[in-house]
């Protein structure tokens, strides 16, 4: 009988990756996977450390399947492994606390702990590239990590104290990896890692590797993942005219103003952003620009936040992730002072909802009476949900095949709920 392995991933993008290839990983070696926890021989659970309310969650994933009788192998790894390791390993005693650098291990650490070779996971060699490419995933979209770690030092943020210093991935493997999983049926792969912009490899910066990724001889689209805006060259803004290119960015902000910025040690002023956005709107006046936006930083004013909620109007962002400030410990800005009260943060919060909100609306309505080349990853209740070129939701009333392009005629916005998914009818 097959043994049955769940998975339970928070955070990043970069951590689907890894769940995807160690999934993927798992089936090769007979195992039934799971995206929970139960009646599972083994849980995984890949935590975010990013914020105390990631703490929070991986937590709540930890406790809610122990709490309902998860008697198996537990296996805590991810960024909150490597941020609270010895915390962790007090607190659960049987299970296993797997860092980043030995995440790639673990199906060697559950095959040792089946077999009664029990070894503590660090005795295993490990290494943040180390991933087979995944055949089966979650996902319908096959994430290619070219990147880890970051060296910017933002003066809020934790990852590189977890993920540690920035490195890159050889060329050669990223093109390999995706020939592979194109092979093996995804029709659009994710470029991801920790500060992908960064990439470098004996010479070959990001444009550069993303000109020999468009090169490939096979039918596939690419998507680019989380990305700073600090490092954009010419031949970077060319290549988002490819036709491989799908017209979205996720294009990190964090604040419009100038003075938050800088106490953030930013790589960039909001000036330099928003010429950013105005270039990629050219190439395509739909262009799809999401983003991140944290409120309450400490010394952040009335004024300073009134310049990130002007920005979401001004830049009409098609989605913004609304983060209140969370105090990092062994972060700069956890020593800072002119601490913002929490009850402004949380009105400043909702605000900044309200208007992302009426951004996303107003960005989505531009596509009715078009049509979109939707990827379809979810068909269930008689009806199929995907993703178009633009990174918008589409929603279609009837079942279709699974990880297959439909062009689809928009017809409207979903009402109900706050996905505010598009609606539309496949053309024959």
């Amino acid at each position: 009988m097959k043994k049955r392995i769940g998975f339970k991933t928070l955070g990043c993008r970069l951590n689907q990756f890894e769940t995807d290839a160690l999934a993927s990983k798992f089936v090769g070696l007979g195992y039934e996977v799971v995206e929970n926890s139960k009646d599972t021989d083994v849980f995984i659970v890949n935590t975010c450390t990013v914020t105390n309310q990631s703490d929070q969650k991986s937590r709540y994933v930890v406790n809610n399947a122990l709490n309902h009788g998860h008697t198996g192998m537990l296996v805590i790894t991810g960024c909150m492994a490597n941020n609270h390791k010895e915390q962790l390993e007090k607190r659960y005693p049987n299970a296993y606390v797997v860092d980043n650098q030995q995440k790639s291990t673990i199906p060697q650490l559950v095959e040792a702990h089946y077999n009664k070779e029990i070894l503590p996971s660090n005795q295993n060699v490990g290494g943040v590239f180390d991933y087979a490419p995944a055949a089966e995933t979650f996902h319908t979209r096959s994430m290619i990590k070219i990147q880890d770690g970051c060296d910017n030092y933002c003066t809020f943020c934790i990852i590189p104290k977890v993920r540690g210093r920035a490195v890159s991935r050889p060329v050669e493997d990223i093109l390999e990896n995706i020939r592979q999983v194109v092979g093996f049926g995804y029709k659009e792969v994710v470029i991801t890692g920790v500060n992908i912009s960064r990439y470098n490899y004996n010479g070959i910066g990001f444009s550069a590797l993303l000109k020999q990724i468009v090169d490939i001889k096979l039918d596939f689209r690419v998507r680019i993942s989380s990305i700073e805006p600090d490092s954009f060259d010419e031949e970077f803004f060319e290549l988002l005219k490819h036709p491989k290119i799908t017209p979205h960015l996720h294009l990190c902000l964090q604040s419009a103003s100038e003075s938050v910025l800088l106490q953030m040690r930013r790589m960039y002023t909001y000036k330099l952003y928003k010429r950013i956005v105005e270039r990629l709107r050219e190439i395509d006046p739909r262009f799809n620009i999401t983003t991140d936006i944290i409120v309450g930083f400490p010394g952040e004013t009335e004024a300073d936040f009134q310049k990130s909620l002007d920005a979401v109007e001004e830049l009409s962002f098609g989605h913004v992730h609304t983060f209140k400030y969370s105090k990092r410990e062994d972060t700069r800005a956890a020593r800072m002072s002119n601490v913002v009260p929490e009850q402004d943060k949380t009105l400043r919060s909702e605000e900044l909802r309200q208007a992302a909100n009426d951004s996303k609306i107003n960005y989505r309505q531009q596509f009715i009476g078009e049509q979109l080349h939707v990827l379809v990853d979810t068909v269930k209740d008689g009806y199929s949900k995907g993703y178009g070129e633009y990174y918008v939701p589409v929603k279609i009333n009837q079942s279709l095949e699974r990880n297959r392009l439909y062009t689809v005629k928009i017809t409207g916005i979903e009402a109900q709920g706050e996905e505010h998914n598009l609606i539309g009818v496949v053309q024959n």
